[in-house]
């Protein structure tokens, strides 16, 4: 034995190095045939390059095989909801921003009565809570996190109380965001006849096939089919400044209408998906009158190759003629969203983007301010916010609002589930221009050209390589 590696001990090296390159051709292989864009395919081979054996197990848990087995088993639970057939509620002929939407996510426009923006968890919790006491048939409620704190508390609470009076309510919750969430805490909901189910949950047969980075990052909430809830805000006393002073800022909204009804569908194939139980009410769909509002839900994730947010983000973007105010925790656009703000502000355009001081990952935050100078040098404006703003909204011009649960990054663009709701309504744009006025008030203008030094300068910009991957 000793003979043997001392005579293969002179080779060893030549032998290594071929091991390496043949393993370097063949993960390259594998990943550019999933056709992802070139940036992420190279920032993949030359992150996995360095990671000979962790990489594999790295990529094969989070790379876009996955998302491809999920989207068949997306399709699945779609199907099981069987031929519904909503219909478009809108009295007017879509726009051509609207008619994007419906070929991309495959919900038709649709209309609401009224429209309520709600600032700050303190509003929003209140008006959730006093929504899920006025529910007489059904109360639908998902959540990316859900807490068993003081606001979690009091929100399974009033889903208890209509669960014991026969209201039939339903908790989706992600695995992974609401991980807190115990048994114990769950079970007054189940023993008064509340279903609960998680999106995604871990478990030990499938350990070598976890789903941890695919996650329903939605906020739902639906009473009765006729009320309905989505934005920003979690369930969390980390955005409840009624009790604490450090609480995030952030945006939530509530919808009356026919649109809500789509926010339904939404909810209620994530339910099929995440518990194998199809709804079988009747009075899931009422039917309601035409509005005012023009409106379309936005639904988008993994199991849709179109990324509809992304998607009509930018078709707003390129319409736009006097105005664009972004608002977002997490900015890392990629190169087309990059091109269309810097072309919108080079074209004389009010562009303008705020963003937390100081955000809840230092790498996205990195990442961010590492396009400052492009889009300062643009004409974009840049503002950051002095608290953790958790805001997700774009206003366009003065009747384009977007409003919901999506980052501006490739994270909520590509991977997570998510859900916004887009309006065609100068009152809605009216009343979110005044919330994001106040909130750029508050931030601190970013002039540029920004003076780095060395170690911030080179931070900035390793977190900007791994920006697709983010």
């Amino acid at each position: 034995m000793i003979e043997l590696w001392t005579a293969l001990q002179p080779h060893l090296s030549l032998w290594l190095g071929l091991a390496w390159a043949g393993y370097l051709v063949w993960l390259a292989g594998w990943i550019m045939m999933q056709k992802r864009e070139p940036v992420a395919t190279l920032s993949w081979i030359l992150s996995l390059a360095l990671l000979p054996v962790v990489g594999l197990v790295i990529y094969h848990v989070l790379g876009p095989t996955r998302i491809r087995r999920n989207r068949i088993k997306r399709s699945q639970a779609r199907a099981r909801m069987g031929e519904l057939r909503l219909g478009s509620h809108q009295a007017n002929e879509p726009s051509p921003l609207m008619r994007l939407a419906e070929g991309a996510s495959g919900f038709l426009p649709s209309s609401c009565e009224r429209v309520k923006l709600l600032v700050g968890g303190a509003a929003t919790f209140n008006a959730l809570v006093d929504a899920i006491e006025s529910a007489r048939y059904h109360v639908h409620v998902e959540y990316y996190i859900f807490e068993p704190d003081i606001t979690g508390t009091r929100v399974r609470d009033a889903l208890v109380a209509k669960a014991r009076e026969g209201v039939k309510v339903r908790l989706l919750v992600d695995a992974l965001g609401s991980a807190k969430l115990s048994r114990e805490f769950i079970a007054p909901l189940r023993d008064a006849g509340g279903e609960v189910a998680f999106f995604h949950r871990f478990r030990l047969r499938r350990l070598w096939h976890p789903r941890l980075n695919l996650r329903t990052h939605r906020k739902i909430v639906v009473i009765d089919g006729t009320i309905g809830f989505t934005g920003g805000i979690n369930i969390t006393d980390t955005e409840n400044e009624a009790l604490r002073e450090d609480a995030f800022h952030d945006l939530h909204l509530r919808m009356d209408g026919q649109a809500v009804r789509w926010l339904q569908l939404a909810f209620a194939e994530d339910w099929v998906y995440a518990s194998g139980r199809a709804p079988q009410e009747t009075d899931l769909w009422p039917q309601m009158p035409n509005g005012p509002i023009r409106t379309q839900v936005l639904p988008a994730g993994p199991d849709s190759p179109w990324e509809t947010i992304h998607r009509v983000m930018l078709g707003a973007l390129h319409r736009s003629q006097k105005r664009i105010w972004l608002v977002t925790p997490y900015f890392v656009p990629g190169e087309a969203a990059r091109m269309a703000l810097t072309s919108a502000a080079l074209r004389g355009v009010d562009v303008r983007l705020l963003v937390p001081r100081r955000g809840d990952s230092a790498l996205v935050s990195a990442a961010a301010r590492s396009y400052f100078d492009e889009l300062i040098g643009a004409g974009v404006r840049v503002f950051e916010y002095p608290k953790m703003l958790h805001t997700k909204a774009l206003l366009v011009d003065s009747d384009i609002s977007v409003l919901g649960s999506s980052n501006f990054d490739n994270r909520s663009f590509r991977l997570n589930f998510e859900l916004c709701v887009l309006f065609e309504d100068a009152g809605v744009a009216s009343a979110l221009e005044s919330v994001l006025a106040e909130d750029l008030s508050h931030g601190r203008e970013v002039h540029g050209p920004r003076r780095l030094g060395f170690w911030p300068s080179l931070g900035e910009a390793s977190a900007r390589l791994l920006s697709p991957l983010l």
